[in-house]
């Protein structure tokens, strides 16, 4: 491999290093952190998932092992709804980072109003 090559790719593979670490929170991570919102519902997880879909345009929805998580912001909040043999389990997770998008209270309230 010439210097130059090698170079090239050294200052190819900086730069995606530098983006990596500008990105958003990754799920496992939020996964890892504590709760802010932790809370029962009778509702079914699917009828709290389309509530707060309907709510919160912006949220990605993904199913993971008999679970549904929706992504609200760029990573900045995981909800994970899980059923229950009494309607469905709400938790909600923040990451470190605030990416500006859906505000604290605003969820709280779309919580609660798709909880119940």
């Amino acid at each position: 491999m010439t210097l130059q090559r090698f170079a090239l790719i050294s200052v190819v593979f900086s730069g995606v290093v530098a983006l990596a670490a500008c990105s958003s929170t990754s799920g496992p991570e939020l996964r890892a952190s504590k709760p802010v919102i932790h809370v029962s519902s009778a509702r079914t997880a699917s009828d709290i998932s389309s509530c707060l879909q309907r709510m919160i345009p912006s949220a990605q929805t993904r199913r993971n092992q008999g679970t549904t998580e929706l992504m609200v912001g760029s990573n900045a909040w995981l909800v994970t709804l899980t059923p229950s043999g009494y309607g469905s389990i709400v938790k909600v997770q923040q990451s470190s980072s605030d990416d500006g998008g859906v505000p604290e209270p605003e969820l709280r309230f779309d919580i609660a109003r798709c909880t119940t």
